[in-house]
């Protein structure tokens, strides 16, 4: 489990989000970013059993910076307030559908995963799949491990307001066709993350959503 220690400093850096800070305090951030990093590492060995994609990964290949990329940003603070990472076959710029981490204190925190806005060649690839194949897609997300998990896809700000070119309104999957990015979210407490029960709902969380991220990485492998 992680400790209490890296959610206060995470905390403690959104409300000091500057360099002279973080540079006073960089022991701080490198006990936490080695304690999130263990948990990355335990989160492969152990899951990698189940999904074997995962398995040649390192901490390395999954986690992503604190610092933030501001080139484009109007919010011009340096450092994320929060610690990610991705569990994608051939790591987390591989541009596959995969597993995510989020640590985020605040109850903010998440397990979950999927696809977030893909290039078009990619999200056309998708839709057709779960077009041509919507019952098997129905099933998937009906399963009751991934409905207890996470209830439903996330639409909101991931949807399209009518129907993408190509689809007609009353296609069975057309609340799915609709979709930006797809991915399933289930939230994390604070007093979760730093109980004994966070990492077995890690892996209870990732092993429901296999059979969904295993669907949407077959649909982006057809040439």
């Amino acid at each position: 489990m992680l400790q209490q220690s890296t959610l206060t400093y995470i905390k403690k850096l959104a409300k000091n989000n500057n360099k002279q800070w973080f540079d006073a305090n960089r022991n701080q951030f490198e006990d936490a970013k080695n304690d999130f990093e263990k948990l990355v590492e335990k989160v492969i060995q152990t899951f990698g059993e189940i999904d074997t994609d995962i398995a040649p990964l390192k901490a390395k290949d999954c986690t992503f910076r604190q610092y933030r990329d501001v080139r484009f940003s109007k919010d011009k603070t340096p450092y994320k307030v929060h610690m990610g990472a991705s569990f994608d076959r051939g790591g987390k710029k591989s541009g596959l559908a995969g597993y995510y981490l989020h640590l985020e204190p605040g109850n903010k925190s998440l397990i979950g995963g999927g696809l977030w806005m893909p290039e078009a060649p990619a999200l056309k690839k998708v839709r057709q799949e779960i077009d041509y194949c919507h019952d098997e897609f129905f099933k998937i997300i009906n399963n009751p491990p991934f409905k207890k998990t996470y209830g439903n896809l996330e639409k909101g700000e991931y949807s399209l307001s009518r129907e993408p070119k190509g689809y007609e309104k009353d296609n069975p999957a057309i609340e799915y066709l609709k979709l930006k990015s797809f991915v399933a979210i289930h939230p994390v407490a604070d007093d979760e993350v730093v109980s004994e029960k966070y990492f077995k709902g890690i892996i209870a969380g990732f092993t429901a959503l296999m059979p969904f991220i295993k669907f949407i990485n077959r649909a982006l492998e057809v040439l």
